[in-house]
Order: C-alpha cells, then sequence, then structure tokens
C-alpha cells in the first residue's frame, strides 16, 4: 500500500502522551504527516515526544499549531478537507469517499471535538460502536480510519 502524501492525522489538544505517541509512530509508519493542535494536556516538548513516540518520534512528519486558529489559517491556506471523527456523527467511516488532502482529526480523549470545531470540519464521520459504548481510543480509531483512507485511496 503506497502512502497518499496529502493525507494528514490531526489530534485536537490532546490530553494523553501515549496515545500521541501511538498517532505519532502511525504516521511515520504510513507515511501520513501528524498535526498536532495545542495546547496540550502534557509536555510537548520535543523530549517527551520522543519519550512518547520511542524511536518513531523522530521519522514522524510533525507539525505543531500553537492555537486552533493557526491550525485553521494553514488547512484553509493550503485547501485541505477537514473530516472531523466524532461520535456525535452520523456517517459512518466506511461509507466515505476519502480525498488524498484530507486531514482526519480526531478529538481530545476526555472531551471530544468542541461545537466551533465540529461546524468548521467538512464532513463529521463516526466509527459504529456496540451500544452503551463511549469512545474508542484515539490512537485505536486513527488506525482505523487511517487504514479506511488509505485502502480507498491504493
Amino acid at each position: 500500500m503506497q502512502p497518499q502524501p496529502g493525507l494528514a492525522l490531526a489530534l485536537y489538544q490532546p490530553d494523553i502522551a501515549g496515545n500521541t505517541g501511538a498517532v505519532l509512530r502511525l504516521g511515520a509508519c504510513l507515511g501520513l504527516a501528524v498535526e498536532i493542535v495545542e495546547p496540550a494536556g502534557f509536555d510537548l516538548s520535543d523530549r517527551a515526544l520522543r519519550r512518547a513516540g520511542m524511536d518513531y518520534a523522530a521519522r514522524a512528519r510533525l507539525t505543531r499549531h500553537v492555537a486552533w486558529e493557526a491550525f485553521e489559517g494553514w488547512r484553509r491556506g493550503a485547501g485541505r478537507r477537514l473530516v472531523a471523527f466524532t461520535t456525535a456523527a452520523e456517517t459512518a467511516y466506511t461509507g466515505f469517499a476519502f480525498r488524498a488532502d484530507d486531514v482526519l482529526l480526531f478529538g481530545r480523549e476526555s472531551a471530544g471535538l468542541p461545537a466551533h470545531v465540529h461546524a468548521a470540519a467538512e464532513a463529521r464521520l463516526l466509527i459504529p460502536m456496540q451500544p452503551g459504548a463511549r469512545s474508542l481510543n484515539v490512537a485505536m480509531a486513527a488506525a482505523m480510519a487511517a487504514g479506511e483512507a488509505l485502502r480507498q485511496l491504493a
């Protein structure tokens, strides 16, 4: 499977360093850029990211955005489509047509995505779960979404 150069994973104000490290590793292994929208709920220093992402953090194409507005300025300026993954969506991610310029956005582990971020997304997608399940681990959700997007774009 050949990674698409434009496809990116984005984390909105992540809370858990280990999950962010897992997403960095995922991005490094699949050749996907990783965008982090700050502030994060943990130390985002290079040293902390190296520890969370193990030896994969150095291989990851990571961009840190100091705030939502900075991320949105970059995304809109680059003409990228924002695809938000949220339990509040109605469209299943497996029924969506991904594009190579998509930015797949995942919310905070503690709170998901706020209303203004939902409103900015061109698409809002759901990973279907069993009744009563609240949410998946953010790194697991990112892996599922990236796998489907790459499958479609191959």
